[in-house]
């Protein structure tokens, strides 16, 4: 019998309306147990079905739930999707186009944008705005309209990275529970590529300390840097600059992004010439902590064809253990290899064989366009493509069509 006392039918009934009639009865957690997809592998994972907001529906960021859902960032509004993936809210936010957004508490998400300035809170459950954050300084009048370009957050706090028009740029600091800021991280002139605002962070639970990257590509390819802070003193307690540090047989292949593993406290980059993936341990950190993977399959097939990898568009992101890599329009996965530990160690207290790459997708998956963002959520894999409508969502399958090679 459902809420409204009709006798229930499982023919013709969706999702939707099952997870409302659970609510209802109170069984929901029941419900979300049973419907959950099965834990996330990447080497067995196939799009279920694409995310599209109703109205302007190219995505431009995404956040994520442990539960699966995701909040999309489209056209200068904030849409949230249920574990559910059913639509459940959409905010209209002070923001033309929103570059960055952050789940900082179950529904209140952090927004910012790279063309306007200041960072927004927005509460789902009652769907209004909680505030804004805009860095200031009374001293320096050049100090205003700092655009944000990368979100952030640890349990108390959230890290904003404000970028101003003249290139100065910085790192702030804001408390969770009053929304206001608390000090400043870094701060940078902006005038190299050295010290160009922050593009993408990490809170890192096990050190409590927050990673930085940065870069950026010129007509002489890529260069950038990867820091790592210590909020609590204040001070960069780590960095490594590309080109410029490093192994010399390396110089010329910059990374084209770095994304860290914390649940492995590992850190990953990929190369922009080579399409090589190196992995550092974060505990052991030095002037090359470099590990440079190697990949021996020889059944994978070229994704770049007659084209130079480093001409290519590359984008990484670390979830469950697993590495996953859009390389232009393809998407793979490198995974933890079974009994890895008895190998020999090869450098820095990694092992060469600890991780097997395979492509996570089909070929007619990787022609659906440019892979702009990767984002892991509850046994969920999310994508987003440069300029196509919704976001792809990835779950593992036993029917998966993923090449696999052992």
């Amino acid at each position: 019998m459902t809420k409204k006392g009709f006798l229930f039918s499982l023919h013709g009934t969706t999702k939707a309306e099952l997870a409302d009639e659970a609510l209802y009865y109170g069984i929901e957690s029941q419900l979300k147990s049973a419907m959950s997809p099965p834990p996330f592998s990447g080497i067995d994972a196939s799009v279920v079905t694409t995310v599209q907001p109703a109205y302007d529906g190219c995505p431009s960021a995404i956040a994520t739930g442990d539960d699966g859902s995701v909040w999309i960032a489209h056209g200068g509004q904030l849409s949230s999707y249920d574990w559910n993936l059913s639509h459940s809210g959409t905010i209209r936010t002070h923001l033309e186009d929103i570059t960055s957004i952050c789940r900082v508490y179950p529904d209140i998400a952090a927004g910012g944008s790279e063309s306007s300035a200041g960072l927004y809170f927005y509460d789902f459950s009652g769907v209004r705005n909680l505030g804004s954050i805009h860095w200031t300084d009374p001293n320096d009048p050049r100090i205003f309209k700092a655009r944000v370009t990368a979100i952030a957050d640890s349990p108390s706090s959230v890290f904003a990275s404000f970028d101003c028009p003249h290139r100065e740029n910085c790192i702030l600091l804001i408390d969770k529970s009053t929304l206001k800021i608390v000090s400043e991280l870094s701060r940078q002139p902006g005038s190299s590529a050295k010290n160009l605002a922050v593009g993408k962070l990490r809170w890192l639970p096990e050190t409590s300390m927050v990673v930085g990257s940065s870069v950026t590509c010129g007509a002489f390819g890529y260069s950038g840097y990867i820091r790592i802070w210590d909020p609590r003193a204040n001070e960069m307690v780590w960095e490594a600059n590309e080109p410029g540090s490093g192994r010399s047989s390396r110089f010329g292949d910059s990374f084209a992004d770095v994304d860290a593993d914390v649940e492995e406290s590992t850190l990953f980059k990929v190369c922009s010439k080579s399409g090589d993936l190196a992995v550092a341990d974060l505990r052991k950190l030095g002037d090359d902590p470099w590990v440079y993977l190697q990949d021996k399959n020889p059944s994978m097939r070229n994704t770049s064809g007659d084209r130079p990898v480093g001409h290519s568009s590359s984008v990484i992101r670390c979830y469950r253990k697993q590495v996953f890599v859009g390389r232009e329009g393809g998407l793979e996965v490198w995974s933890r290899v079974a009994k890895a530990e008895n190998r020999v160690a090869i450098e820095n207290g990694v092992y060469e064989g600890w991780y097997r790459r395979n492509f996570v997708d089909k070929v007619e998956d990787s022609e659906r366009g440019v892979i702009q963002k990767i984002e892991g959520g509850g046994d969920r894999l999310f994508v987003i493509r440069e300029e196509v409508e919704g976001v792809e969502v990835w779950e593992s399958s036993c029917s998966s069509a993923a090449v696999s090679v052992l």
